[in-house]
Parts: structure tokens; sequence; C-alpha cells
């Protein structure tokens, strides 16, 4: 017979952990139907970005592709010709 103790550190109150006890195939159905759903969701996820038609799909602008190959401008280094330095005359 399946042991569901576990389940309450995790929420699970007396009454349903008797039930699992009690019914183990319940946790079964309840873990595959979780299964199922997550495989169905991927694949409606990979068909509908499969069917996509070419005007739907994001595009990059031009403006957007020569900015991000454009280097940020560097700082210019101003010269210092010790005019205003402490010390110096």
């Amino acid at each position: 017979m399946a042991n569901f103790d576990w389940l309450k550190s995790v929420g699970a109150t007396q009454e349903a952990v008797a039930v699992l006890n009690d019914q183990p195939k319940v946790f079964a159905t309840i873990i595959a139907v979780l299964i199922g759903l997550t495989v169905e969701l991927g694949l409606l996820a990979a068909i509908h970005f499969a069917t996509l038609k070419p005007e739907q799909k994001k595009k990059k602008n031009k403006k957007e592709k020569k900015e991000k190959k454009e280097k940020p401008a560097k700082a210019k280094k101003i010269k210092d010709n010790g005019a205003f330095a402490p010390g110096r005359s």
C-alpha cells in the first residue's frame, strides 16, 4: 500500500492523504493528466509558431539593425595643458 504522508509537508490535509493512501490510483491519474496537458501545450505552441504567416512574424527594422551594429561613441579625452594645476606656475 502506498504511503503519501510526505504530502503533509507540502500542505495536504489529513483527509486528502487518507484518500490517496486508500486509492493510490488517483495520484497516478493526476500526474498522468498533468503530463498530458503539458505535452499538449507544447505541441500547440510548436504548431502555432510553425504556421505563422510571414507578415505575422516580428521583423526588425533597418534602423534597429543599424543602431545595434554601431558602436557607442567613446568619450573624448580632454587634454590638460597644466594651466590650472595646483603647484605649477
